[in-house]
């Protein structure tokens, strides 16, 4: 009898499989959970884990064409190498420096002085005309120039080449300049989209695809090729020694049933049987560059069982008096 099915609650041991890993990208698979929970993983990734981004800017001198509400705000959008966030303090908290956060605990200060003095020239201030106070913490793109400059990036990688010469913030004429002091903080996405270390992050129910091989063998080869193509993506294809129809590429499949409609069409109902499976997804995470897309996860991981901690010993003392707070509700 089905456990579930019957309202009897059980404990369940999710597992993640890293199927394809890069520093900004990475595929794996959820499994042994519900929807619910690969759902709130989602979230959290996109949402929860902090990162480091400039939250305080301070201009000293600005005669550029740009107001200093435009630089601040690109400035703050600018990603920083956050992989020490997770062990950062956020300023509100930090009782170092009373919450104001201009402390080593929870900020970190950079600075940026630029000027143009070639009349025949545009001066271009870019994020590498940062300078951080913490060399671990500084713009993304300047990070990935001094790994590729050592020699610690792939040097095959042309992907990124075009972002080394920074991240432009604003250009400056002959006699113009830009001074300015920022401080930046640990923050989360739900605060502001500044603090988001993912680019893109979905998942998608894993189908289980069943061909009725006895059926499919009633069909000529012309009509198993007419099958096959009906489908938008390419999910099948037809074996050229055998000519059966044999699944290339399940999570190909949209959900589409294109090849349902051409089945009954063809008069061949029950041909094919596509369902999800309920407790099996494949996730794809893109970071910004802030942290690795490994330490995403981890870290997603990390702030999902947090707050489901919170949950469990609130339940248990009965009280749920400040449960907002353990979960960052607003």
């Amino acid at each position: 009898m089905d456990r579930s099915a019957a309202g009897v609650s059980y404990q369940r041991f999710p597992r993640v499989r890293i199927r394809e890993l890069k520093d900004d990208y990475a595929k794996f698979e959820l499994r042994d959970t519900d929807a619910s929970m690969a759902n709130a993983l989602r979230r959290v990734m996109i949402a929860e884990v902090p990162t480091v981004a400039i939250d305080l800017v301070e201009i000293e001198s600005n005669s550029s064409v740009l107001n200093d509400e435009f630089i601040a705000h690109r400035l703050g959008l600018i990603p920083l190498t956050s992989s020490g966030a997770m062990g950062m303090r956020f300023s509100r908290d930090c009782d170092a420096c009373d919450g104001d956060g201009s402390c080593e605990h929870c900020s970190v200060e950079f600075h940026l002085a630029a000027r143009a003095t070639d009349a025949n020239k545009t001066l271009e201030v870019t994020s590498n005309d940062l300078r951080s106070t913490d060399p671990k913490v500084c713009p993304v793109d300047q990070a990935m120039a001094y790994q590729q400059a050592i020699g610690t990036a792939d040097p095959y990688d042309t992907s990124t080449a075009s972002d080394h010469r920074g991240i432009l913030i604003v250009k400056l004429r002959r006699g113009q300049e830009l001074r300015l002091r920022a401080i930046a903080r640990k923050g989360i996405a739900k605060d502001h989209a500044k603090w988001s270390p993912a680019a893109t992050v979905t998942f998608m129910y894993e189908p289980d695809i069943r061909i009725n091989e006895e059926l499919m063998e009633t069909l000529t080869l012309e009509e198993k090729t007419s099958w096959v193509e009906s489908s938008p993506t390419k999910v099948f294809d037809i074996d050229p020694n055998t000519q059966q129809v044999v699944v290339v590429d399940r999570e190909a499949y949209t959900y589409d049933d294109e090849v349902i409609k051409k089945a009954e069409a063809m008069g061949k109902p029950g041909l094919i049987e596509i369902s999800a499976k309920e407790d099996s997804f494949v996730f794809t995470v893109e970071t910004t560059g802030a942290i690795t897309a490994y330490e995403l996860i981890i870290n997603a991981i990390t702030v999902l069982r947090q707050k489901l901690d919170a949950v469990r010993l609130q339940e248990e003392d009965g009280d749920f008096t400040g449960l907002d707070a353990h979960l960052g509700v607003a």
